[in-house]
């Protein structure tokens, strides 16, 4: 593996240019859905979709997006604890402007590009991606966990039987057990490993950032950022319910959170950029399947995407140039 260790990193291409073509690929994206749904809408009827669109005010959508805000602000407190505990001295508007900033990042597949985080913490304290990698790892697995029980509950209070939502369960608890358990994470990559053969160095890096997790692993880590992961993705599964009632198709609380977290799961396993295209016509398909014509499914999908998704990546190239520039700030203070 020291050879690999040895080998020449490739130049880092400057942030502005990276940025640039992020918003390229974010416009193309929004056009391709856009035009998706407003096919579909053509197909089945302006006059119909129009009038489902009608319903909606600016006031039921600034509490929709007052929702968002609530997810992503629950959510930059969970980074704020994790970072915390990892020994990062650094304060709570710092870890919201890196969480939000980070969104401007999440056109690229699989969200790596919010790996930008890492970066800017990298310039701000000093800490090499190596030692804050167990952040991304964690508040990943923690999305996951909390996630994945709302959809249990959801299937299981909305579906009207708790069977249907055991798998689920076990699903989660199996990831938040795993996510919390370094020793069998890095048996799982030594496994991994050994099959492959492949990325010497990559493993190395995952052996050492998977080492670090045993911090997170305590109670009174887990269950504070639990409850926050928790309340923060409720806030979003309770405003598409919202919506659903204001456009006159009420499908109960608990199935509408159920079909809006597994949309937004799905969608992120497609690999897609923010997991667009694969969550909107998940959407689409299980409001069908509960009933409700496409006249009220297409805005209705539309709506909590832009609302969501489409705010929370506003937001962030909003956040984008100061995350950035300060930064850069703390970086020459050093030097």
């Amino acid at each position: 593996m020291s050879s690999v260790d040895t080998m020449p990193m490739a130049p880092e291409r400057p942030a502005e240019s990276r940025r640039k073509r992020d918003v390229i690929v974010l416009v193309v994206l929004f056009g391709f859905v856009l035009a998706g749904l407003v096919g579909l809408a053509a197909a089945t009827g302006w006059e119909e979709t129009k009038i489902q669109l009608a319903k909606l005010g600016w006031g039921q959508i600034s509490i929709l997006l007052m929702l968002s805000l609530v997810n992503y602000l629950f959510r930059a407190g969970r980074w704020h604890l994790f970072s915390h505990h990892l020994g990062l001295n650094t304060t709570w508007v710092q870890s919201v402007r890196h969480f939000i900033g980070g969104f401007a990042m999440s056109v690229t597949p699989g969200r790596v590009g919010e790996l930008i985080r890492m970066r800017w913490i990298e310039r701000e304290t000093g800490w090499a991606f190596v030692r804050t990698a167990p952040l991304v790892l964690v508040d990943r697995a923690s999305d996951l966990a909390a996630m994945a029980v709302l959809l249990a509950m959801g299937v299981t209070l909305g579906a009207g039987g708790i069977a249907y939502g055991i798998p689920v369960a076990i699903l989660a608890l199996t990831a938040a057990f795993v996510a919390t358990r370094p020793a069998l994470l890095e048996s799982l990559v030594e496994i991994a490993y050994s099959l492959t053969g492949l990325f010497p160095r990559l493993m190395v890096r995952i052996r050492r950032a998977v080492s670090a997790l045993g911090i997170f692993s305590k109670p009174s880590v887990l269950l504070p950022a639990f409850a926050l992961g928790m309340i923060g993705w409720f806030a979003e599964g309770y405003a598409f319910h919202l919506l659903l009632v204001w456009m006159g198709a009420d499908i109960g609380l608990w199935m509408a959170m159920a079909i809006f977290i597994f949309s937004t799961v799905a969608g992120g396993l497609t690999g897609a950029p923010g997991g667009v295209g694969g969550a909107e016509a998940a959407m689409v398909a299980l409001l069908s399947l509960e009933g409700i014509p496409l006249e009220v499914s297409l805005p209705a999908t539309a709506v909590i995407r832009i609302t969501t998704l489409w705010f929370a990546i506003l937001l962030g190239l909003a956040v984008f140039p100061m995350a950035e520039r300060l930064s850069l700030t703390h970086s020459h203070s050093k030097d």
